[in-house]
C-alpha cells in the first residue's frame, strides 16, 4: 500500500486532530529529521498510576499516634493544709488534757479524804520513850468501839452492845532495810501497865487510850513506835467491800454466833461482814483462841492491802473513790503522820506475807498469855536493830509458840 502524502494537519491530510503532535500547525520543515520530530507516545494512565506509590488513607476514627509526655519536673514541696495539721494537734491536746485531769484526780481524791481523817495524839510524854531507832515501826490497833454503829449495824455485824473502848487487835509493823515484819501481840498478853500493875495489855487502851497503850508497849518491848494507825469495826467492813471482797482461807469450818460467822473451810471470797467476823472470832479455835484470831487478823489485813494497791484500783475511778472515801470512817492516824507516811504504811501492808515479808506472833511460853522472856527479847532486838533479814524462823511463827 502506497504511503499517503502527509498534509498540514498530521499524518493524514485533513486530520487536524493530530497537529499538536508536531508542535504546531502544518507539516514539519523540510530537511528535518522525521524521527526527531515525532512525539514520544504517552504511557497509558494505568502505567502512570503504577509508578506512584499508593498511601493508604487513615480511617476517620483512628487517632494519631500519641507522643510520650515530656518528663515532669518534681513538684515543689507543698505545705499541708491547715485542716489535716490541726487535727493531730487537736487530738494530742485533748489527750494531754485528759491525762492531766487523771493525774489531778489521783492526787486530789486522797488529799481530800486525808483532810477528813481523824488525827490521834499517841506519843507518850518525852523522857519516857526509847531513843530513835533505824527503820519505821507502826502500831496498828483494831478498836472494838461500837461508837458510830446503829443498832441494826451492831446486830448485822454481831458486835454486841458493849460500851467503852478496847482493842481487839494489836500489831506492830516494822519496815526498814530487811523484809517487812508484821507481829501480832495477843490482846490478853499479861504485861505491866504503868500506873495499873500487871494485867492484860488491851486494858491499857481502856485506861488511857493510845498514849498509855504506846507507853506500855514501848516499856515492855523496848521498840519505839513511830506512827499510829487505828482501825474501827466499820472500817474493816467498808474497806473490804470497797475493794470488792477479799480471799480468806479458814482451815476448819467456823461457826461463831457471837461474831455472826458461819463459813466452811477452804479458800473463799468474803465480803466485809464475813471478813470482820473471821477476824474477830476466837471461839471456834479451842486450842489457840485469841492466838488463832490474831493470825486471821493478819490474813485479812494482808489481803486488803493486796487489793488496795492493785492496778485495777487506779484504773477504776469508782473503786478508787470508794476506797479513799472509806478511810475517814475507817481509820484514824497519829498526830503528825503525813499523807506520804500513810501511803507508805498502806504499801508496806502488801508485803507482809509469804516471800514478801514476815508474819509472826510474839513468842509466848503458854496460852495464858505469858511472853517467853528469852525468845521474845531476841525477836524484839532484831526489830530494834532493823535486822529482820537475820531473824531465825524458829522465832517467827504464826502463833508465837516454838515449832
Amino acid at each position: 500500500m502506497a504511503d499517503r502524502p502527509r498534509g498540514k494537519g498530521g499524518p493524514d491530510e485533513g486530520t487536524p486532530g493530530y497537529n499538536w503532535l508536531y508542535g504546531g500547525k502544518g507539516a514539519p520543515q523540510e530537511g528535518a529529521d522525521e524521527d526527531a520530530t515525532r512525539a514520544v507516545p504517552r504511557q497509558p494512565r494505568p502505567e502512570e498510576t503504577q509508578v506512584m506509590a499508593s498511601v493508604p488513607r487513615p480511617g476517620p476514627t483512628s487517632p494519631p499516634p500519641a507522643s510520650p509526655p515530656p518528663p515532669r519536673r518534681p513538684a515543689p514541696a507543698q505545705r499541708p493544709s491547715r485542716g489535716p495539721r490541726r487535727r493531730p494537734k487537736f487530738r494530742l491536746r485533748w489527750l494531754l488534757v485528759l491525762l492531766l485531769l487523771w493525774v489531778v484526780w489521783l492526787v486530789a481524791v486522797p488529799l481530800f479524804a486525808w483532810s477528813q481523817v481523824d488525827k490521834v495524839e499517841f506519843e507518850p510524854d518525852a523522857g519516857t520513850r526509847p531513843d530513835d531507832q533505824p527503820g519505821t515501826t507502826y502500831l496498828m490497833v483494831g478498836s472494838d468501839s461500837r461508837a458510830g454503829l446503829s443498832p441494826e449495824e451492831r446486830k448485822a455485824l454481831g458486835t454486841g452492845n458493849a460500851s467503852g473502848q478496847r482493842t481487839d487487835t494489836i500489831m506492830l509493823l516494822h519496815t526498814g532495810s530487811g523484809p517487812n515484819l508484821l507481829m501480832s501481840i495477843p490482846r490478853d498478853s499479861l504485861v505491866d501497865i504503868p500506873g495499873h500493875g500487871n494485867t492484860k495489855i488491851n486494858a491499857a487502851f481502856a485506861y488511857g487510850g493510845p498514849k498509855l497503850l504506846v507507853h506500855t508497849i514501848e516499856n515492855a518491848t523496848g521498840i519505839r513506835v513511830d506512827d499510829y494507825v487505828e482501825i474501827g469495826f466499820g472500817g474493816v467492813v467498808d474497806v473490804v467491800d470497797a475493794v470488792g471482797g477479799v480471799e480468806i482461807c479458814p482451815k476448819t469450818d467456823m461457826q461463831d454466833k457471837l461474831a455472826n460467822l458461819d463459813i466452811k473451810k477452804g479458800c473463799q471470797e468474803a465480803d466485809g461482814a464475813t471478813a470482820l467476823g473471821y477476824a474477830r472470832s476466837r471461839h471456834t479455835d479451842q486450842q489457840y483462841g485469841d492466838i488463832g484470831r490474831a493470825a486471821h487478823q493478819r490474813e485479812v489485813v494482808s489481803a486488803v492491802g493486796n487489793k488496795v494497791v492493785s492496778p485495777w484500783t487506779v484504773v477504776n475511778p469508782f473503786r478508787y473513790w470508794k476506797i479513799n472515801m472509806a478511810a475517814p470512817d475507817s481509820f484514824a492516824f497519829g498526830e503528825g503522820t503525813s499523807p506520804i507516811r500513810a501511803a507508805m504504811w498502806a504499801t508496806a501492808m502488801t508485803r507482809v506475807n509469804g516471800d514478801n515479808g514476815l508474819t509472826c506472833g510474839v513468842p509466848i511460853s503458854d496460852l495464858a498469855v505469858h511472853w517467853d522472856p528469852e525468845r521474845s527479847k531476841q525477836m524484839f532486838d532484831y526489830i530494834i536493830k532493823d535486822e529482820t533479814d537475820n531473824l531465825p524462823k524458829s522465832l517467827c511463827t504464826p502463833t508465837g509458840t516454838p515449832q
